[in-house]
């Protein structure tokens, strides 16, 4: 009987295998790098031990350290989540020459689907269907342009080792095809350590449909429905559902059967997931078999009523699998999203800072997992996903409106998220027909309004107008005192805008050039604005940090800072010279020096965060006066990096 199970993980994974976890009766284990002492699953946890600093290969990677916190916390068995050790062998055979159970597959199963080059093989010897290309051992690069030929275009050079999208190229004409292996090498080897290249025909506009399977050491294996997995950007998922709207239940038992024979064919144990390209004529082909739990496990969850994680720790006390093919049925309809802190208008660049405010929705059918709460601070060390949001529903359309509701009632004040592009692709009418591909975010969505820079309307300024001049947080009521005419000047982050603003008897007027807005402001609370706008009653939450404010109203988020009682020396906003960084992270470059001419949107720095490598630009014409950064720094969000003196 295993008693105590450490999770190698962070994040919300962790915590929610924690909680099936206790809930089954282990004693739990969290391990957490310097930057997360304070996060939430450290603190669930029974007990938690520190196993290193922020970076991850020092922490979160580091195996002999993790090993050894459960040495020491006397854990017999070990769960890896997803990402990081999950799908490493290596780390799955130290577990067992520790005597430490993993909860995963064997090492071997991970190695074999670990390889696409060699996964592809072992797949077509067990009759599952591939995709038509060439998988060589260790292939030149003359070798593949040669086998291209007898592929044709378009065709997808893939890193075999690869994963993420990273690796992989398009190539759509032969004359592409040397420079494209040349690149799709280099990165393979940078990303994966290993630059071994397969070639296959490219599925055009395909649907990404997934099998969740599960395996025991008795022989037995049983699927548990799909995921469809189509709405993908950069080849990261950002939407998966289940069941698929576009799978028949011949095709379901089709897939289900050949998913099946993968999980036997390696000799599987636990949970794992068998990837599937399905074109417009339903011919599928295998993708490749996540050795792992996967992000979107809880749809599938949903839908069945089983909880994954418990399987997970049945199969790994060596116990038969809960349930035989005949007895997993279908229920319903889940949808899932994953909200992150980046900015989608903005190339979706991942965001950083404290999180002032995270108050998930509440409701009938809804599910959050996260593993952070008001307070916590988004650091640029680990993936930016602050949670997954999920919704069930009697049909497709009920788990559709639950989950629109849910993202535009959940609030996130303090960091710029993806809540406002999520709920735009679930509300869209081809995702709603179920119509949806893996081409769908690059064509017909490209030029949603949610992906272009959000320039405030008068309304939105009228809301922060309402609450900045009520004054004092927690009073009841405006001054009613005889009317005058306030200016405001605010920063949008795009622009800065100054509002003439008057309010009397509780009726605000704001007026920006010929745009005027006016709004009754029936009541105020310490996070919530209550106005009546052209005879509707409705609410505002808000957030107020300083001189910066945070909002949320239909279904939008948006923040101003105000400076109207600042100096205009002190503003730092556009073209005030005080270049701030955008986002926690290292300083990789200095582009500039004190004394050199600038110009408005020349790059003076480059900070990386998050594996990204952000520009950090001039707001204004001038000359450099001082430069308060180096090559190497660890900088905070909205420190002073650079100074400019105006022309």
């Amino acid at each position: 009987m295993l008693k105590k199970l450490l999770i190698a993980n962070r994040g919300e994974i962790a915590v929610r295998v924690i909680r099936t976890a206790k809930a089954l009766g282990y004693r739990t284990v969290a391990v957490y790098s310097e930057a997360d002492a304070n996060a939430m699953h450290t603190e669930i946890a029974d007990e938690a031990v520190c196993i290193g600093p922020a970076q991850v290969a020092a922490s979160y990677l580091n195996a002999d350290v993790i090993l050894e916190a459960a040495r020491k916390t006397g854990a017999d068995c070990i769960h890896p989540g997803y990402g990081f050790l999950s799908e490493n062998a290596d780390f799955s055979n130290a577990c067992k020459e520790a005597g430490i159970v993993f909860v995963g597959p064997p090492a071997s199963a991970i190695e074999l689907m670990g390889s696409k080059r060699r996964s592809k093989i072992a797949m077509q010897k067990a009759g599952v269907p591939v995709v038509p290309g060439y998988e060589g051992d260790n292939a030149s690069d003359d070798e593949l342009i040669a086998a291209a030929a007898g592929i044709g275009y378009p065709l997808m050079i893939k890193a075999s080792a690869g994963g993420g999208g990273r690796g992989m190229r398009l190539v759509e004409k032969e004359s592409d095809l040397a420079e494209n292996i040349k690149r799709a090498r280099s990165e393979s080897k940078q990303a994966f350590g290993d630059d071994e290249l397969i070639l296959e025909r490219a599925v055009i506009e395909p649907r990404h449909v997934e099998i969740q399977i599960f395996a025991d050491r008795h022989g037995n294996a049983v699927y548990l429905g799909e995921r469809d997995c189509s709405i993908q950007r950069r080849h990261q998922k950002v939407v998966e559902e289940a069941p698929s709207p576009f799978v028949t239940p011949e095709l379901r038992a089709a897939m289900g059967d050949a998913a099946v024979k993968a999980a036997l064919a390696c000799n599987y144990e636990g949970a794992g997931t068998v990837e599937f390209l399905v074109d417009k004529d339903r011919n599928f082909y295998f993708l490749e078999m996540n050795t792992r739990l996967q992000v979107e496990h809880p749809v599938t969850e949903l839908i069945t009523g089983q909880d994954l994680v418990s399987w997970q720790m049945t199969v790994a006390e060596g116990l038969p699998l809960p349930l035989a093919q005949n007895e997993i049925e279908l229920n319903g309809h889940a949808i899932e999203v994953r909200l992150y802190a980046e900015d989608p208008s903005n190339g979706f660049t991942p965001q950083t800072g404290p999180l002032h405010i995270f108050k998930p929705a509440e409701g009938e059918g809804l599910r959050f997992d996260t593993g952070v709460r008001s307070g916590d601070e988004v650091t640029p060390h680990y993936d930016p996903m602050l949670a997954k949001v999920i919704a069930w529903g009697e049909n497709r359309d009920e788990a559709r409106r639950r989950l629109i509701r849910a993202l535009e009632d959940t609030t996130v004040f303090g960091v710029t998220t993806n809540r406002y592009f999520l709920s735009r692709i679930i509300a869209d009418s081809k995702f709603g027909a179920g119509e949806a591909t893996t081409a769908f975010l690059q064509q017909e969505f490209s030029e949603d309004p949610s992906l272009q820079p959000a320039k405030l309307n008068i309304r939105q300024l009228a809301l922060a107008a309402g609450v900045l001049a009520h004054g004092t947080v927690g009073e009841q009521a405006w001054s009613n005192a005889p009317a005058t005419i306030t200016p405001m000047k605010l920063d949008t982050g795009e622009s800065t805008v100054e509002l003439l603003v008057h309010n009397k008897d509780n009726v605000l007027s704001c007026r920006l050039g010929d745009q005027h807005h006016e709004i009754v402001l029936a009541s105020i609370e310490k996070d919530t604005l209550c106005i009546i706008d052209n005879g509707i009653r409705q609410r505002c939450q808000y957030h107020r940090d300083g001189d910066s404010l945070y909002l949320q109203a239909f279904g939008e988020s948006w923040s101003v800072t105000d400076l109207t009682h600042q100096p205009a020396a002190g503003a730092n906003g556009a073209g005030s010279g005080r270049i701030q960084a955008s986002m926690d992270g290292a300083i990789i470059d200095v582009l500039a020096e004190p004394g050199q001419t600038v110009r408005q949107g020349d790059t003076l720095v480059i900070l990386e965060a998050m594996k990204m490598e952000h520009p950090v630009k001039a707001d204004c014409d001038g000359v450099v006066s001082e430069i308060l950064t180096k090559k190497g720094d660890q900088v905070k969000r909205k420190q002073l990096l650079v100074e400019i003196t105006t022309n």
